[in-house]
């Protein structure tokens, strides 16, 4: 592999055959866009390439946590012209397309699935940093031409470039005129976890887990270890899952996550928990077997010699550059997977195990794995103006200079206060969901709380500027209505008295009938089977005046 720079942009070069490859690397992604802006990058992607129009050779982009990539492959004048049209189309976007792309893009996310694992980077991070990968790109109903053209002029830039080629030789007309600029830092960690190894439940059918470790050798090998136990375990051994694996993934801070899933049946929901977190806690606390070290070293060099390994890595080895990880040559990661050891691999588990966060399907029980529960819900609720519930549950919005709460009977809040939050969306009917910079997320809908104008108009004045999103309208289906307890008793209440009316009736004639026949000699047993009679009889009227009085009081059952 070779390093050089091209009009100012480090580049990268690796000789192979077939089709000349190539691709430009920018470090900006969802990890950096704030969530009112979520999805500018994926808009200036698609204005970026536009010109383009129908290209008869291979081309593609893509958007991930930390970078953008354009990529491309073909004839040597196929990729100089992709590059030439790609930076003049950032230079000058055709911000006129906006309206057409935004709905290219909602389209496109409508038929987008999350994946098992979407919501576990905002459980542990929150709505920041790596935590905004989870969220929806809300920015796309609202980003003006002027916050894509800012937001390129910012990040794409040849400061914060890295061009990558692999085939026989790099293009010596291929040019990249790209404006300068610097470097964009990635954002800080953040957590949402009080304590780990933690779990939380979701509406998934199968068990997620992931977890953060120092990137290396040894956490790679880790990985494979922990997918190569449980697809032993839960597949071959027990048969309680299909699939088994793990993947291992930078994150480019000098920090990796490993991530793995099972699937089960739902009756096996429990059993897949247990197995799961048995498996993972062996490898922690028993330590790493040689035999099964050695059996992952192998297959981890082997795929080092694989011709297309030195081009496979390119866009990673690009990705490590805009973020300043080392760039080890072939040798020397050959020789890290030589010298890795059982006890530098055991370390990397515990570590793993200790930073846990497990996905779990809801219904299971999770008390007993050892794993704490992570927050879902707030330390304290905002002092402010309460607003019931117009079902009658219980709950209160609590509307505040500071923030907004939502309380339950028991006491327990959910609070996003406005210093603290990284967006509040907001529908033209009146309806606004905050989302706090922790993960909390509190919703106030004018429909299920008893909510006046007065403090509707002063979320407008106390929300800071920028972090309100105008979602679109919502259709009359979408917003939320008050469950109407009264009424979904009401045919239980009619059966009810249509019921016990002639029960009554009965009960009351036969109990006259006894007592007119009634005789001392008859004894003690028809003197209690009078009392059980009568206790029967008043305790069937008064439920039946009750349900009468109020058909007659409300004239409704």
């Amino acid at each position: 592999m070779k390093q050089y720079e091209i009009d100012g942009v480090p580049a990268l070069f690796v000789k192979a055959t077939g089709p000349l490859r190539a691709g430009l690397m920018f470090r900006v992604g969802r990890v950096d866009e704030p969530l009112p802006l979520a999805g500018v990058s994926h808009l200036a992607e698609h204005l970026a390439l536009h010109r383009h129009g129908l290209m008869d050779h291979h081309a593609n982009a893509t958007v991930d946590a930390t970078t953008t990539h354009f990529h491309t492959s073909g004839t040597a004048a196929e990729v100089v012209t992709y590059f030439a049209k790609l930076c003049t189309g950032l230079i000058d976007l055709p911000v006129d397309r906006l309206g057409v792309v935004r709905e290219i893009l909602r389209t496109e996310a409508a038929g987008r699935g999350g994946g098992v694992n979407a919501s576990l980077p905002l459980w542990r991070y929150g709505a920041q940093g790596y935590g905004l990968v989870s969220y929806a790109e809300f920015g796309l109903n609202q980003i003006s031409g002027d916050d894509v053209r800012s937001w390129v002029t910012e990040n794409f830039t040849r400061a914060n470039a890295v061009l990558w080629v692999a085939g026989d030789d790099v293009p010596a007309d291929l040019r990249l005129d790209l404006p300068p600029g610097r470097r964009r830092p990635l954002p800080a960690p953040t957590s949402a976890l009080p304590d780990t190894p933690a779990y939380y439940h979701a509406p998934v059918d199968g068990i997620v887990m992931d977890t953060v470790v120092p990137n290396g050798v040894a956490g790679q090998l880790f990985a494979a270890l922990l997918e190569r136990a449980l697809y032993r375990e839960l597949r071959l051994e027990s048969g309680i899952s299909y699939t088994a694996c793990a993947d291992y993934s930078s994150r480019g801070d000098g920090m990796a996550t490993i991530t793995a899933y099972v699937d089960a049946l739902r009756e096996k929901h429990t059993a897949a928990v247990n197995g799961f977190v048995d498996t993972f806690r062996q490898l922690a606390k028993a330590g790493i077997d040689e035999q099964e070290l050695n059996a992952v070293r192998t297959k981890a060099l082997q795929s080092l010699a694989h011709p297309e390994y030195e081009a496979s890595r390119l866009p990673g080895v690009a990705a490590n550059l805009l973020t300043g990880q080392p760039v080890p040559t072939v040798d020397e990661v050959s020789e890290g997977l030589r010298s890795v050891t059982a006890a530098d691999v055991h370390t990397v588990a515990t570590e793993a195990y200790a930073n846990a966060l497990l996905q779990v399907p809801y219904g299971v029980p999770a008390d007993t794995i050892g794993f704490t529960p992570a927050p879902t819900t707030s330390d304290a609720a905002v002092e402010g103006r309460r607003h019931a519930a117009r079902s009658g549950d219980g709950q209160t919005l609590i509307v505040a200079d500071d923030g907004v709460s939502v309380t339950d009977r028991s006491g327990s809040a959910l609070t996003v206060r406005f210093a603290e939050c990284a967006a509040r969306l907001r529908w033209p009917d009146g309806a606004s969901v905050f989302l706090g910079l922790d993960g909390i997320t509190v919703s106030v809908e004018p429909t299920l709380y008893r909510v006046d104008a007065l403090d509707l108009a002063a979320l407008e004045r106390d929300v800071p500027e920028g972090l309100t999103v105008t979602m679109p309208e919502r259709s009359p289906d979408q917003i939320p209505q008050p469950e109407r307890r009264g009424l979904a008793r009401r045919p239980v209440r009619k059966t009810e008295f249509m019921i016990l009316a002639p029960i009554t009736g009965l009960l009351a004639w036969a109990l006259v009938s006894l007592a007119n026949a009634w005789r001392p000699e008859d004894g003690e047993f028809a003197e209690k089977l009078l009392l059980v009679l009568l206790v029967a009889v008043a305790v069937c009227f008064v439920r039946v005046f009750l349900v009468g009085l109020y058909r007659i009081r409300f004239g409704r059952w």
